[in-house]
């Protein structure tokens, strides 16, 4: 899943403490660069190796770290909006002035937990932006079909949460949006919403062809028209810190530190297998050992079949 025509959104990390928690749900990996996430990581997660820091648990663009307070991220949709919510009433609790911000889009605003969520966070006083990417689609649904209302800002106002709606493809409004919001949500704390208009220029995932649903002339006037990166670019140039084609090269040594870190992670061995028994309890109970040692001795007793090789030592 890319970001592409969503790029302005590493704005809003950039206006966050480090150590405020993040949740994300799928096209915030910008917002994990920003805070030091590496390529090598993305690439090990991907393909669910041994150096996979969820040790092969995860699908695929599911990051998650502790170092970097990012939570890791879910696939049902709009699970991320309550525990945010929660979260930001613990920290509320600590006093530790930081908050959570929470990541979703148009279409998880249509889950029954976004509407839980923001209930919590108003009527109990947590410190958490909700940032709402409206991209135009939930998946092929476009957004004149998924509401009458006026979007999602509307509904922020209903539930008592201090609002706003910003030019998505701005990365300056979203940085000051949400250093705007951090500041209100931890010196008040209160929730915010920031609905951010943008438009989804990829297709919803690599399996899916968005042909379908939209023509191909409507993502290239969105492209040409209201693309993020190409406004930066012209601002950078207006102000003479960027000239035409520089980034050229760029694009160039960072398509090559892709495909290496690709390649790299492809080579590692998958996690080893005692990981699947690990995590859960504090103290492995009788039954899972029970489990693990059928495991163990299956592996065993056909190696070629399990293919032993393919897996860590443990």
């Amino acid at each position: 899943m890319t970001s592409f025509g969503e790029e302005a959104l590493i704005g809003s990390a950039a206006a966050l403490n480090p150590k405020d928690m993040v949740f994300g749900q799928y096209r915030e990996a910008g917002v994990l660069l920003q805070r030091g996430f590496t390529l090598t990581q993305f690439m090990n997660q991907c393909y669910s190796n041994e150096m996979d820091l969820g040790k092969g648990r995860q699908m695929p663009i599911h990051y998650g770290t502790r170092d970097l307070h990012f939570q890791t991220i879910s696939s049902p949709l709009a699970t991320q909006i309550p525990q945010a919510a929660g979260a930001a009433y613990a920290m509320r609790r600590e006093g530790n002035n930081l908050c959570a911000i929470c990541y979703f889009g148009e279409g998880a605003a249509s889950e029954g937990d976004f509407h839980a969520g923001l209930n919590m966070a108003a009527t109990l006083g947590c410190p958490v932006i909700f940032y709402c990417r409206n991209n135009g689609y939930a998946i092929s649904t476009p957004s004149i079909e998924q509401y009458r209302g006026d979007g999602i800002a509307s509904r922020g106002i209903g539930y008592g949460i201090d609002t706003i709606r910003v030019d998505g493809n701005d990365i300056w409004a979203i940085y000051a949006a949400t250093r705007a919001a951090r500041a209100i949500a931890v010196e008040q704390n209160k929730p915010v919403l920031i609905e951010a208009m943008t438009y989804r220029v990829s297709h919803h995932s690599t399996s899916d062809d968005s042909s379908a649903y939209r023509s191909k002339k409507e993502v290239e006037d969105w492209s040409k028209r209201d693309n993020p990166i190409a406004r930066m670019r012209a601002w950078l140039e207006n102000k003479g810190w960027w000239a035409k084609g520089e980034d050229t090269e760029i694009s160039k040594s960072a398509k090559a530190e892709v495909l290496a870190a690709f390649a790299a992670a492809e080579k590692l061995k998958k996690p080893a297998i005692r990981h699947l028994f690990e995590d859960v309890y504090d103290e492995i109970p009788p039954s899972l050992h029970r489990e693990k040692a059928e495991i163990e001795a299956l592996v065993k007793k056909y190696p070629d079949y399990y293919q032993v090789n393919d897996f860590a030592r443990e």
